[in-house]
């Protein structure tokens, strides 16, 4: 067959889809609609790649972790990080003082602010201004005079501020002298585990799509397939009417990609309004790969073509009709079942490896995965027809969507395939989501339901921090405060230098870090064993003179003797260490109290301090920082949380709720489009059983039946197979099997809801087709 042949062919089904008065563009347009939702998914997700590496690299530019630094005066900027929480939103903030006038200037921003100004995101300077940002705007007591640009940004929501100071000192809180902004952000090397749940993912997400694009550009077959009978009577051959057929779907597709382009570029305008899992992208970032998006738009019309041609090898087209209603051959299993049987072959070598075993093979595990998952589209239509056949009598609204399922298992099976493969791959992720979580979640130890807030960086005297003290606990919600002040002990020598830890609190704060009992009073000393100091025990001997630095960190020059000397106590008491309230495991040492030591009184030393809030207060977390702002901004101030999570582990979990969102999307919105156009195909029918007086409840519920059955079938097949590859996936990394059936039992049942919100949606179209006007024709 020539080139020149097919070319015609296809130009003449082309011009059927478009031009073939409105049954022809109707069923184009659902196609066009269907495939179009398909196209904008994917090149979304071509585009989310680039957008998230844009993010990095505005993050790579303004990072001031990796930034040049110095230690001598210029051309240089002062900063101190005074990061920040309002509410469950994080706070980016910095303050900033020049040292000259070439002083460097972070991205984002034309000039450094000055004194007592701020510029700020447009996010947070919309939140200063509303009621809401009320008690933020007593934290962060700056004139906003400007706005940060987008490369200062990650993201349109994030809420950031630099603020101008007159004057800011080396080594007290987070402050740095920077001589450039930007530096090489050192990426760790992505784990074999996680490079194995970054493919699964992608697999996961794509795969619905590309089923829902192949169930589009068959809408409207049967109506098609009766049309290129008349193409017969006029002398086409067999061969020329599946070419033909193929013009249609190809005309469908191409206009496809034009609306999906479409969808693409308006939903990209809203990108920058929605926030998924803390992320949120500038729409400008959101651009496809041109590679991508040609390879996208070369393979959807093929795609279009290659199903249609498929489709048509089981219909003989006669100038007679259409030999599809006959009784048609049962469906064949074997092959069917070879499908993810092939998937086991290939991921099976792979069990064990995960980090210890070496990595997984890419390729393997792809094609491995997709042939797995391919048996939900593959043994669906079998399981459909199965079921279908053997159900029986009932009400008149259960036999006709019975019958209809008889007639049509196919289509039913092709409509419900997005969503038992999508199912199928949420579950199997989400099991091992579930297995590994561990690996990337730590128990961090700390005792919340004490103490909720920390606060470090305090180089206070006793009396000092006593004031601060006090002012936190006059503060609306706070409950109680304790304070440790941290310096080191040593046992000085020219050559050898051992040294242990020593920590001063009154007796309530010591009892946050060591079992002291009830037994304490001012002037008393203990030292604490237990931790991982291998000598305190050896060091606080009552009578052995140590020697105290006034810092966390013994002088660098050994040979000058430590400012202040003191003799252990003959009654210094030995106790237990306990876990200090943000979970780190405290290292023993020297206890003391205030009275025990009074020369340390008058000497700067680092102290933290645990905040307890009254959980009745509904603003005592952001009451609290602003207390200790108003103190000093440079404290760094931290939530206590019971876990942390690793960032990658988090990130990708992100990127798999952005993506799940999308497909969701996609399902609802394409089995609306299949219902309505199934709806359109039925017309006559439906106005031939009104005419008879079939009441429209009845004709509402077998819609209703119609979409369940196959749905419930869908489901069961697709838990069946995700459940399977998740404890493939399980095995692979190494981890135990286990199924959590809530995760299984939330997946179908959001799919089910969806299923079930559509099929309400397509309840006032089919009312209006059940009209006995509809057996009017020309």
């Amino acid at each position: 067959m020539s080139a020149s042949s097919w070319a015609t062919d296809l130009s003449i089904g082309a011009k059927f889809g478009v031009a073939g008065g409105r049954e022809g563009w109707m069923r184009t347009l659902l196609t066009a609609v269907g495939v179009g939702l398909g196209v904008a998914v994917l090149l979304f997700t071509t585009a989310v790649p680039g957008a998230l590496s844009a993010r990095d690299q505005r993050s790579a530019a303004r990072d001031d972790f990796t930034a040049q630094m110095t230690d001598k005066r210029g051309d240089t900027t002062l900063q101190a990080i005074t990061d920040t929480q309002y509410g469950m939103d994080d706070v980016r903030g910095r303050l900033v003082h020049g040292e000259s006038a070439a002083a460097p200037v972070p991205p984002g921003l034309g000039s450094l602010p000055a004194t007592g100004t701020m510029v700020v995101s447009p996010a947070l300077g919309a939140l200063l201004d509303s009621p809401a940002g009320k008690l933020l705007r007593e934290r962060i007591p700056y004139k906003d005079v400007g706005t940060i640009s987008d490369a200062g940004l990650l993201g349109p929501h994030e809420l950031a501020y630099y603020g101008g100071v007159d004057s800011l000192t080396l080594g007290s809180g987070e402050v740095r002298r920077i001589s450039s902004y930007g530096g090489q952000q050192q990426q760790e090397p992505m784990d074999p585990v996680m490079a194995l749940l970054v493919v699964i993912i992608f697999i996961v997400l794509l795969m619905p799509v590309g089923v829902f694009i192949a169930a589009a550009v068959r809408f409207g077959g049967d109506r098609r397939d009766r049309r290129l009978a008349a193409l017969r009577l006029v002398g086409a051959d067999a061969q020329a009417t599946r070419r033909i057929a193929a013009g249609e779907a190809l005309a469908g597709a191409l206009v496809g990609l034009v609306l999906g382009a479409g969808f693409f570029l308006l939903g990209r305008q809203f990108i920058g309004d929605m926030t998924v899992a803390g992320i949120n992208l500038f729409p400008a970032d959101v651009d496809p790969s041109p590679a991508l998006a040609v390879l996208v738009a070369l393979a959807v019309p093929a795609a279009a073509v290659g199903v249609t041609l498929l489709s048509m090898r089981g219909v003989v087209v006669e100038p007679l009709g259409v030999v599809r209603t006959a009784t048609a051959r049962r469906r064949r299993v074997w092959w069917r079942l070879a499908l993810p049987a092939a998937g086991l072959v290939l991921l099976a070598p792979m069990i064990g490896k995960g980090r210890s075993g070496g990595g997984f093979n890419k390729v393997q595990v792809i094609s491995g995965t997709t042939l797995f998952l391919s048996g939900v589209v593959a043994l669906l239509p079998w399981v459909v027809e199965a079921v279908v056949n053997r159900l029986g009598g009932g009400a008149t609204a259960w036999q006709l969507a019975v019958r209809r399922l008889q007639l049509t298992s196919g289509t039913a099976a092709r409509t419900v395939n997005g969503i038992a493969v999508a199912v199928a791959g949420a579950i199997a992720l989400q099991m091992l989501f579930t297995g590994i979580d561990g690996d990337y979640t730590k128990t961090t130890g700390a005792d919340v339901s004490r103490y909720q807030l920390s606060v470090y960086g305090l180089n206070k005297t006793a009396a000092q921090s006593a004031d601060v003290e006090a002012k936190l606990r006059a503060t609306h919600g706070v409950r109680s405060v304790v304070t440790l002040g941290n310096a080191s002990v040593a046992k000085f020598s020219r050559y050898n230098e051992s040294y242990s830890d020593l920590t001063v609190g009154d007796c309530a704060s010591l009892r946050a870090v060591a079992n002291i009992g009830s037994s304490c009073k001012d002037g008393d000393a203990f030292v604490a064993t237990g931790g991982w100091d291998p000598n305190a025990v050896a060091m606080a001997k009552p009578g052995h003179r140590v020697y105290l630095s006034g810092s966390s960190l013994l002088p660098t020059d050994k040979s000058r003797a430590l400012p202040i000397s003191w003799t252990v106590p003959a009654d210094t008491r030995t106790v237990t260490v306990r876990n200090s309230p943000d979970g780190g495991t405290d290292g023993g040492g020297l206890l003391l109290t205030p009275g025990a030591l009074p020369a340390l009184k008058e000497g700067q030393i680092s102290r933290r301090m645990f905040l307890s809030l009254d959980p009745a207060v509904t603003d005592a977390n952001d009451l609290a920082r602003n207390s200790i702002a108003g103190i000093s901004p440079l404290y760094s101030v931290q939530r206590l949380s019971e876990t942390e999570q690793s960032q990658r582990f988090a990130s990708v979990r992100r990127g798999l709720y952005i993506g799940t969102a999308g497909v969701l999307l996609l399902i609802g919105v394409s089995l609306l489009v299949a219902l309505l156009e199934q709806l359109r195909e039925r017309k006559r029918l439906l106005a031939v059983l009104v005419a008879f007086g079939t009441r429209r409840s009845t004709m509402s519920w077998s819609v209703l039946w119609q979409t369940a059955i196959p749905v419930a079938l869908g489901l069961i097949l697709s838990t069946v197979v995700g459940v399977g590859l998740g404890v493939m996936l399980l095995a692979m990394v190494g981890h135990s099997i286990t199924v959590d059936w809530s995760v299984v039992a939330a997946m179908t049942g959001i799919s089910g809801g969806a299923v079930l919100l559509v099929t309400l949606l397509s309840l006032p179209p089919l009312w209006r087709l059940m009209r006995p006007d509809g057996l009017r024709t020309e």
